[in-house]
């Protein structure tokens, strides 16, 4: 059943109630622009850092750095403990002389990275999103490639360049190679596109050889959290033969401030359609890792896509499965990322690639103007709401981008 913030009066319908309380790092003028560890309760951030000092002084030291990186370290138990006080102390009126001063409204903070990122792996879950692209760009043949439904497929990217909801993004620049060229050219991206996507963040690391079954996802991964892997779809292009994406995705990817716990998405479990398939043992799962979780993106205000995430085919429990069934170790604060996430209509694709078939039909937007990619000044805002208890929803926040022109550089080799 869902819970009020009684004294908060905050209703149990509101996005960030007691049902999501997503952690995030913030710094506010009060605490002299001290990073700080808060929780998002309506439309306010409790600050866990003092909180905890003041009622819970055996966890406070999670929380001392103003990171999450100790917190993702501290497991199930740490996490649970951590999660049912703050839950008595904001719905019991007794806890409420003890916090109140410690709620700061959202607007008076700016959010950091919540974490220091480790590895970032980026999969490609979505079977409509990968037979939409399979249809663009080897038009006639087979969509799929036949490993494609026996393994989840991903890459490696750059946690380097992670960055929070706000940052700007500049426009990237690199060697494409069009058609009716003799030879490749060096410039900025024109064919530059946004993907939503679903983050997960380890908390519990492994050890270097083994693997994560499927059935222990939940003691590793902590939270989830909004992407934008933003993509050079030129630069990807004359790239990615033989080995796949590198600096068409490496530039920038953009994640929401707030990490929501596993903890809320007990409600949004569903059936991934990949149960429905024979898979190795290794990705043969029992629990439901699905999700029903909804995203809308913006462009420049006005909704252009509401992709739902219950269409994923792979699960993340696979996901982190394969990716660490050769062995590789996860580490605490490493984050993989689901994939574009597209359905099977055309409002529900999670891409400009997809949504104007590759520049091919142009999305008209009301203002009269229209994208087949994104132009500088353009902004993505990727939003997304999970089903929670009783029928409400949980909101995962929101990530935003705003494109900045290239660098301009004489330099040889350079624009």
């Amino acid at each position: 059943m869902a819970q009020a913030a009684a004294w908060l009066e905050i209703a149990p319908d509101h996005p960030f109630g007691l049902a999501a309380l997503p952690y995030g790092s913030y710094t506010a003028a009060r605490h002299a622009e001290e990073y700080r560890v808060g929780v998002a309760i309506g439309d306010r951030v409790l600050d866990l850092t003092t909180a905890t000092e003041r009622l819970m002084a055996g966890r406070a030291h999670l929380f001392a750095s103003g990171s999450l990186d100790d917190f993702l370290a501290a497991g199930e138990r740490g996490w649970g403990q951590v999660r049912a006080g703050i839950i008595r102390w904001l719905s019991d009126d007794r806890c409420r002389p003890a916090i109140e001063d410690l709620l700061i409204p959202q607007t008076a903070v700016t959010m950091r990275v919540p974490f220091a990122v480790g590895d970032y792996v980026d999969f490609y879950a979505s079977e409509h999103h990968a037979r939409n692209l399979g249809c663009i760009l080897r038009p006639g043949a087979q969509p799929l490639h036949h490993n494609w439904r026996h393994q989840p497929l991903g890459y490696h990217g750059r946690a380097g360049t992670v960055v929070v909801s706000g940052t700007e993004i500049r426009r990237p620049c690199g060697q494409t190679f069009l058609p009716g060229k003799h030879r490749p050219e060096f410039g900025p991206s024109i064919r530059l596109d946004f993907e939503a996507e679903l983050g997960f963040v380890v908390g519990v690391p492994s050890h270097l050889g083994d693997s994560v079954p499927v059935d222990r996802f939940a003691e590793h991964v902590f939270g989830v959290c909004l992407v934008n892997d933003w993509s050079a779809r030129d630069i990807q292009a004359w790239e990615y033969v033989p080995l796949g994406p590198f600096l068409g995705k490496s530039f920038a990817t953009t994640i929401s401030p707030w990490i929501l716990p596993l903890a809320a998405l007990r409600d949004a479990r569903v059936r991934p359609p990949s149960r429905d398939m024979r898979l190795l043992g290794y990705l043969t799962e029992i629990a439901d890792w699905g999700l029903d979780i909804d995203f809308e993106v913006q462009l420049n205000g006005h909704v252009i896509s509401r992709p739902p995430y219950a269409t994923m085919f792979w699960s993340p429990a696979q996901m982190l499965a394969h990716m660490t069934v050769n062995g590789a170790r996860a580490r605490c604060g490493d984050l993989f990322a689901s994939g574009t996430v597209s359905g099977p209509e055309p409002g529900q694709r999670g891409s400009l690639i997809e949504l104007a078939w590759n520049a091919s039909n142009p999305v008209r937007l009301p203002d009269g103007s229209s994208r087949a990619w994104l132009e500088d000044g353009d902004e993505v805002t990727i939003n997304a709401s999970a089903r929670g208890p009783d029928g409400i929803r949980i909101g995962l926040g929101s990530a935003t981008g705003c494109i900045l022109p290239a660098v301009r550089d004489s330099a040889e080799g350079h624009l």
